[in-house]
């Protein structure tokens, strides 16, 4: 069976059913890309509470009315408050480069998997540092492209695997996990970077202790939201082949955290998938020095995920849950996370494009769950004047 999809096929999936228009990334932006933007037909589906009430919920604060600040009841409000938990947030993580140097792309080597021109290149990362990342290119009969042949790009991200960036661009692994390839056979370009817990280290507390080195007051977090805003940065590079108004991030497991990060500070994301991240800081190890550290733990800490949510309204983002088995982080007990966000969400005039699927199989992607995640990646990163 051809892997294409035929223009018809992709119209009635849901390219056609979104936003166009460019201009500068910030609050104004992000009102104008999602106000026309057309639902996946399940939205109420994945806005419903768990059937049986959770024991023991989390105490998250109210975002509505923040400790020691102004009651939050409009638009403007909200902005205000954004900003600020914004800036608390990013003082936590600690620095990064200010200034992102310019994108060079080198092409390493270039293969081509069914449908899809696929390049390992390097580029900078943290200035000085190379990377390396694979580019997925649909072939240009492929539906998905505006009349000026660009298309909807993608940052994928790859879980905690040592076949990293090779087995989500489908050069080896299990079929099952190629998310990048597959999401390039959908019709999107797709970038797949390298975390840098695999750069240029023995192992996993080899990448940290060359991290903590250079930037000591810096949580590897911020690392990893780093490098994921230069894919973004990889992408928009690319003029002749990716529309800059039409960006979105999608990973599993870590990069499930990576694009949460991603989406909630980088205002270039329109649309996100978080496959099995575990959103609430027990539900997998948040805690760990390449994340966010033990800081967490303390019982005053006044930071947690449902703020990180509320910054990425309204733009579109769903979670994927597997509920049970090994190394299952989400699932029923990641909705009060969600409903704690969904007030601001609810400020919008429009639908609250956020959503919980509990699939309920597993810490995996199965093939029906990822059917649903590039339905709703289709639909939310339009296809503009295809």
């Amino acid at each position: 069976m051809s892997l294409r999809l035929s223009r018809r096929q992709w119209l009635v999936s849901g390219m056609l059913a979104g936003v166009c228009g460019g201009g500068s990334a910030g609050f104004s932006r992000i009102l104008a890309q999602s106000e026309n933007a057309v639902d996946v037909a399940w939205l109420a589906d994945v806005q419903r509470p768990p059937q049986q009430p959770l024991k023991d919920p989390p105490q998250l604060s109210d975002l509505l009315h923040p400790p020691g600040q102004p009651a939050v009841a409009t638009l403007d409000d909200w902005r205000r408050e954004r900003s600020r938990l914004r800036g608390e947030w990013l003082e936590f993580l600690g620095p990064m480069p200010a200034k992102r140097p310019p994108v060079k792309v080198t092409t390493v080597s270039e293969d081509h998997a069914e449908g899809v021109t696929r390049r390992l290149v390097r580029y900078e990362g943290e200035p000085g540092i190379t990377v390396e990342g694979y580019l997925l290119i649909p072939d240009r009969d492929f539906p998905g492209a505006d009349e000026q042949g660009r298309r909807a790009g993608l940052v994928a991200l790859h879980p905690t695997t040592n076949n990293t960036i090779h087995e989500i661009a489908g050069v080896r692994g299990p079929e099952e996990h190629h998310v990048g390839l597959k999401l390039a056979r959908r019709g999107f370009a797709v970038f797949c970077p390298l975390c840098f817990l695999w750069h240029d280290c023995v192992d996993i507390p080899d990448a940290v202790r060359k991290f903590r080195a250079r930037r000591p007051e810096t949580k590897g977090m911020a690392k990893m939201l780093y490098d994921a805003q230069r894919g973004v940065d990889v992408l928009e590079s690319l003029t002749d082949l990716v529309d800059p108004a039409r960006l979105g991030a999608v990973g599993h497991s870590l990069g499930a955290k990576e694009t949460l990060y991603l989406q909630a500070f980088d205002d270039r994301i329109q649309a996100g998938v978080f496959s099995e991240g575990g959103i609430g800081f027990p539900s997998t190890n948040w805690n760990a020095p390449w994340y966010l550290g033990p800081a967490i733990q303390a019982d005053n800490f006044p930071l947690n995920h449902h703020q990180l949510l509320a910054l990425i309204a309204p733009r579109p983002f769903l979670v994927l849950g597997g509920e049970t088995g090994p190394g299952a982080a989400d699932g029923d007990r990641s909705w009060p996370y969600l409903e704690a966000a969904l007030p601001v969400w609810k400020l919008f005039d429009r639908p609250s494009r956020l959503g919980l699927l509990n699939h309920g199989e597993g810490h995996r992607i199965s093939p029906a769950s990822f059917d649903k995640l590039a339905e709703w990646l289709t639909t939310y990163l339009a296809c503009g004047g295809c």
